[in-house]
């Protein structure tokens, strides 16, 4: 007859901190584990490269209405947000390091400062928008900020749009061009918050005195997608500068909500960290949320020099 320590009598086996059941082993545990998040991020570079194509599509065909709207964008602010997520990836690199050496306090440490270099990103991205917002650069209509005629109190009247929105005369010779380079207190007049073009045409001039000397710049695309029966038409150089702001926002916007995302895994890390759930033997959370964070990171290292900075070449040339 079997005794009561008979029957319970079970051989003691050791399960390492956070070894799930699923799993025999904390080596098993660890190669799923990867497995997986390198195929989501499989999945978020055919995302984002979907984006990337349709860049290139369109910048390759309107290159000067693209370098224009590129050469409005802040390159200080983009540049500055480079240089805080590169930071981050620091300081992200830094938190799995201490996870594996098992030190509470700096993980929490380099948790925390990973957080506020992703808010401060946030933040830069959140004062670029608003400029937008306030300047008539979003390129979706009511979105803009709204500023009837009347609301403005100025010299001078602009001249109205086709589609009704107020817009400046654009720049016809390059006399006028440095002039109005000088000229930073333009008025915003936008009743009905449309998208609208108050910058000149810098990059088309400049191209096309670049044409008179026997240089092309021109493409196929463009020298239909400007002009109307001949003539420069500033309604459709607008409408190709539309395009690229559609594509900052998506491509920016989509980027800043991976961010936030971000920010939601870092907190839960912050948490468990601080609880000392992470250590030498057990530290694939953070790990895996680092491979995301550097994703990230590595997606706005591609964003920045082709939304800031390509095209950059026409100012050193002269053309504003």
């Amino acid at each position: 007859m079997a005794t009561h320590s008979d029957t319970h009598h079970e051989e003691f086996h050791y399960h390492a901190p956070g070894l799930q059941h699923q799993f025999e082993d904390m080596k098993q545990q660890e190669e799923s584990v990867s497995i997986g998040m390198w195929a989501f991020l499989v999945q978020e570079i055919m995302f984002f490269g979907g984006l990337f194509t349709a860049y290139l599509v369109f910048r390759s065909r309107f290159p000067l209405a693209f370098a224009e709207a590129s050469n409005h964008l802040n390159a200080f602010w983009g540049g500055l947000n480079t240089l805080v997520l590169i930071v981050s990836s620091l300081t992200m690199a830094l938190a799995v390091f201490y996870a594996q050496k098992g030190n509470r306090n700096m993980q929490v440490i380099m948790i925390v400062l990973t957080m506020i270099f992703g808010t401060a990103f946030l933040g830069v991205k959140a004062i670029e928008y608003t400029d937008k917002y306030n300047t008539g650069l979003i390129p979706v209509t009511g979105w803009n900020k709204k500023v009837k005629e009347s609301d403005v109190q100025h010299a001078g009247e602009p001249a109205k749009g086709s589609e009704g929105a107020f817009v400046l005369p654009l720049i016809e010779t390059k006399a006028e061009a440095s002039a109005a380079a000088d000229d930073h207190e333009k008025p915003y007049i936008n009743p009905n918050g449309e998208f609208q073009w108050n910058s000149g045409r810098h990059v088309f001039d400049y191209a096309i005195e670049k044409e008179k000397s026997g240089k092309a710049y021109l493409t196929a695309a463009e020298r239909v997608g400007y002009f109307s029966n001949g003539e420069f038409d500033p309604n459709k150089y607008r409408d190709k500068i539309r395009i690229f702001y559609f594509i900052y926002f998506v491509m920016t916007g989509l980027h800043a909500l991976h961010m936030v995302v971000g920010l939601g895994l870092m907190s839960w890390l912050l948490w468990a960290a601080f609880r000392g759930s992470f250590s030498g033997e057990y530290f694939a959370p953070v790990e895996m949320s680092g491979l995301y964070w550097h994703f990230v990171d590595i997606v706005w290292i591609f964003l920045f020099p082709l939304l800031y900075l390509l095209g950059r070449h026409f100012l050193a040339g002269g053309a504003h």
